[in-house]
């Protein structure tokens, strides 16, 4: 007859044998959890304004996997209008969204969304929408005190400044500043050869607010007015003020979109929409002048045909810039000198269609794109030796995806 013996029993009578159990039943180290990274990705859905109606429901969280960069879908937060823009707070525990709209409340208004993250799961818990302070916002940032969320409202031509609550929700706008000057023209004079795309100079469009990375500043790219306004913001009230050089013009018609700083935040990389160019400016952290150095395209000289640029980004290392060329498909890639200025080293086919943001992962391995007209997600492996993007072939299905958000758990 077979003899069975319980675990518990053969514990007892090794104990009675004066065996050492520690010898016996070894205790194994904890191994600690796999590091997790999840993606965010918003953009258009069936709320946003006449010309703007996409296919995305809403902010789409995935996980990356860390080796080959594919996203694997987890959920969706469908109940907000075309958040086109989002961004994390520096702690991660609260992300921000806007509606890329123009009726909030009845008004005449765009609205931001903000929501609390599970730092556990990822998942959006909301905790309040508020007015963006102007029409249909297009890009939002956190201000560098983290007290502040700043909002450029595109067809409502003004920035918002919205104070953040203890709690990470936001309160109505402390300050909406709405730039004016004259009419400029729908085309730069250094267009690519064939360009017929035009970007809309009927009144001020501010396309991006961020602070300089020491928060002394606060810089907005104005497409509609081709000017880059320069201002400080008081933290105690939450309003800005013009800074003793208040705006740098750059040529008419170009439509100046999005900026990325240097490193050390003393150059400036200022991308111009309707002329797909790159100027690179000095920027005077005391004063906030901003010194344009060089302007330089984002398409190569063999281009020829219609482009918008859309996106700009610097590498983790600071040695190179990245920028996105709608309707031309590419991304551009720069190589940054000695002295801050840019060379043109490639050209990357997107492998899909009117890319817009890029961003990349939070280990600088992978660069990813939002392809608007493709509803698709591209990846692209980086040498951060060479600045080289090697296209990884994964294709993420989102419905009309314009913006990234990055939480590592």
């Amino acid at each position: 007859m077979t003899s069975i013996i319980s675990r518990r029993g053969l514990m007892a009578g090794l104990a009675a044998s004066g065996i050492p159990l520690a010898a016996s039943w070894p205790v194994r180290a904890a191994i600690p959890a796999r590091a997790r990274t999840l993606c965010y990705i918003g953009g258009y859905n069936k709320h946003a304004p006449p010309g703007g109606a996409g296919n995305g429901q809403g902010i789409a969280l995935f996980e990356m996997n860390p080796t080959t960069s594919a996203l694997a879908p987890i959920s969706t937060f469908t109940d907000i209008a075309s958040p086109s823009f989002i961004t994390l707070s520096a702690d991660n525990r609260f992300l921000y969204a806007l509606s890329e709209i123009d009726d909030f409340n009845g008004r005449h208004d765009g609205s931001v969304t903000a929501f609390a993250v599970d730092r556990l799961s990822g998942e959006l818990t909301r905790l309040n929408v508020v007015s963006s302070g102007g029409a249909v916002p297009a890009h939002l940032s956190v201000h560098h005190s983290g007290r502040y969320v700043l909002v450029a409202n595109y067809v409502g031509g003004s920035v918002g400044v919205l104070p953040i609550r203890p709690d990470g929700s936001l309160g109505e706008p402390t300050d909406i500043v709405k730039n004016s000057g004259p009419r400029m023209p729908e085309r730069a004079e250094d267009n690519p050869p064939g360009n017929f795309a035009v970007s809309d100079h009927s009144g001020p469009h501010v396309h991006m607010v961020a602070s300089d990375q020491s928060g002394k500043f606060v810089l907005a790219c104005d497409a509609g007015l081709d000017r880059v306004y320069v201002w400080t913001l008081d933290l105690a009230t939450g309003k800005l003020k013009p800074a003793a050089t208040p705006f740098l013009s750059l040529m008419p018609g170009s439509a100046p979109r999005h900026f990325s700083f240097s490193h050390d935040g003393r150059t400036l990389y200022i991308l111009c929409e309707q002329d797909s160019k790159i100027v690179v400016a000095r920027f005077d952290p005391t004063t906030g002048t901003i010194t344009p150095q060089q302007r330089v395209s984002t398409v190569t000289s063999y281009f020829q045909g219609s482009t918008l640029a859309a996106g700009i980004l610097l590498s983790p290392n600071g040695r190179y810039v990245y920028a996105s060329n709608r309707l031309g498909d590419s991304m551009a890639v720069f190589r940054v000198g000695s002295d801050g200025l840019l060379t043109l080293i490639d050209e990357v086919w997107m492998h899909a269609d009117y890319g817009r943001a890029m961003m990349f992962d939070p280990s600088g391995t992978f660069l990813f794109c939002a392809n608007q007209r493709s509803d698709s997600v591209t990846s692209f492996r980086v040498d951060p030796e060479t600045g080289a993007l090697d296209f990884t072939w994964h294709f993420t299905a989102v419905g009309s995806p314009t913006t990234f958000a990055f939480l590592q758990l």
